[in-house]
Formats: structure tokens, sequence, C-alpha cells
């Protein structure tokens, strides 16, 4: 009370010479000032409920009489009870079980300037999330025949987020000979969500390949997906037997629009470019085959 009688003087001499607004951003600060030291010297149990709350923590949080939460089970646990059976672990997690999936990324017919043929891509694995059995498959047939295959069987292995390592065998059929080849590479997720593929191989006589697969789907809605894909394929040494030269061999680039009635039924349509380059675009010609087209494609992906 004291100090509220000494202010009142100090109020009205500056409201004298003060607007309002300075008077009441001087009278804040003055009882701010003022009662500051009053609020400090407080107890700290002087209010209910702001004191200090003593010790918290499991030792007291539980209430006493409060029943044992392992005393729920009736005495079982994981590890003993007439549920377990002899020589079986009890507890699985996620990345221990053995799992399977077969994803058709194409089945189509492909249409191109005077021709047209059959196509396959499929992949299917077997394993757990960090070690599984890989076979890749893909080719083309005409007329119930198949006119060429390439046929992988690999055994994959986490390397990092997101990121496979891969090594095993390859199998060609088509043109000339079948051809064999020891395949080593890398399959992941990179940034921006490009699903890349690159994979080199070592054949018979000191052969070697290269190949690249990327592609991209683009959401336009939670159904209708649209589908960028680029496939390059390139070799160390000239093949004549297999029609495939030096360097770049071949390249297809495609975009495929496809809509998932179901997330493993999708029917789909577009379009695709596929040129040879090289040496294998000079053996086309002597064959008297086309060594660039533009083709229309459409089928359907299937996932189990």
């Amino acid at each position: 009370m004291k100090q509220q009688r000494e202010l009142v003087p100090c109020v009205a001499r500056w409201s004298a010479r003060w607007s309002a607004r300075q008077v009441a951003r001087r009278l804040a600060t003055v009882l701010l000032a003022c009662g500051a030291p009053g609020l400090l010297a407080q107890s700290p149990d002087s209010h209910t409920g702001h004191g200090d709350p003593g010790p918290v923590g499991p030792a007291y949080d539980i209430p006493a009489g409060a029943r044992d939460p392992h005393a729920y089970a009736g005495g079982l646990t994981l590890e003993s009870g007439p549920h377990i059976l002899s020589g079986v672990k009890p507890l699985h997690m996620g990345d221990e079980h053995a799992s399977g999936s077969l994803l058709v990324d194409r089945l189509e017919w492909v249409g191109a300037d005077g021709s047209e043929f059959g196509a396959y891509d499929a992949r299917a694995w077997f394993g757990h999330a960090y070690r599984r059995l890989v076979l890749k498959a893909e080719g083309d047939y005409d007329d119930g025949e198949l006119d060429s295959s390439t046929t992988e069987l690999l055994y994959s292995r986490a390397l990092a987020s997101f990121w496979d390592l891969q090594g095993g065998l390859r199998y060609d059929t088509g043109t000339g000979p079948d051809r064999g080849w020891l395949a080593f590479g890398v399959e992941g997720l990179a940034p921006y969500w490009f699903e890349v593929d690159a994979t080199a191989y070592l054949g018979e006589g000191g052969r070697t390949g290269l190949k690249l697969a990327v592609e991209y789907e683009l959401l336009l809605t939670q159904r209708l997906i649209l589908q960028p894909r680029l496939e390059l394929e390139g070799y160390g040494q000239d093949d004549r037997k297999t029609a495939t030269g030096q360097g770049l061999s071949s390249g297809t680039a495609g975009l495929r629009l496809r809509y998932e009635i179901t997330r493993q039924l999708a029917p789909y349509a577009g379009i695709e470019w596929a040129r040879s380059f090289g040496n294998t675009a000079d053996y086309a010609h002597e064959e008297g085959g086309v060594t660039s087209e533009l083709r229309v494609v459409a089928g359907i992906r299937i996932w189990i």
C-alpha cells in the first residue's frame, strides 16, 4: 500500500506533461519494477499446485496396490508355456519371413511401320528383406514363337537404403548363337524417385557389356499413372554373329499411360522410339532391317 500511495503523485506529475498513451506506458513500467521483487520473494508453495511437485518417475507414478503388468499373461512368457513348439523360434520379426513377388511390368502388343509383334518384361523374387533371389526376363515373340530373349538369375543383397547389389548369370537367345554372361550390378531408387537398374556383363572371349534402365512414375491421379522409360545397351567389342557392335549398341525411350483398376492389374497404352547405333546399325542395314522406328504399344501390367 505504501508503494501505491507513493506512486499516485508521480503519475499526476507525468500526466501534466505526457499524453495518455505515454502515461500508460510509463505506468506499466513502474508497476513491473515495483511488483517484481514481491513476486520473486514469494514462496514456491504460496499457490496450490505451483510448488515443487516432488519426485517423479516410475517409482512414484505407479499407485500403491497396482497389478503387475506381467500378471495379465497368466504367468506365460514368449519363451515358456504350452504354446511353445519344440525347436521353433517363438517370435519372428517382419524381416525374418521369406516371401516372394511377381511383376509383369510389360506384356504388350507392339505395332511399328509394316510390322507388329509381342513383347514382355517380367521379374520375380523370393527371399528376405535383405537377401533374395531375383529372376529377370524380357524378350520379343512373333506368331506364337519366341524371337529373342534375355534371362537373368541374380542373387540380390541390400547395399544401402533403397539400393541392392546384384550378381549372377545372364543368358541370351535370338539372332546368332546363344550367349552366356556373368552379371554384376546395382538396382534401386535414386533421388527424386527415379528407378535405376545398371548391370555390367562379362562373357566368353573377353566380351563385355553394359545395360542401363531408368524409369519414373508420375501419378496424375491415384489410378492414372504416366511412366517414362529409357534403356541403353552397349558392348565392348563387335560380335557379327549376334549383330551387335562395339560401343553404344541400342537405345529405347518410351512413354506409357496406365490405369490401375487395382494395384495388381493395370492396362496401358503408349509410344516407344527404338534405335540402333554404330556397327549395330550397320549390321541391321546389311540384313535389310531398320535402324530407327516409332512404335505404338498397348498391354497390361500384372503384379502378384
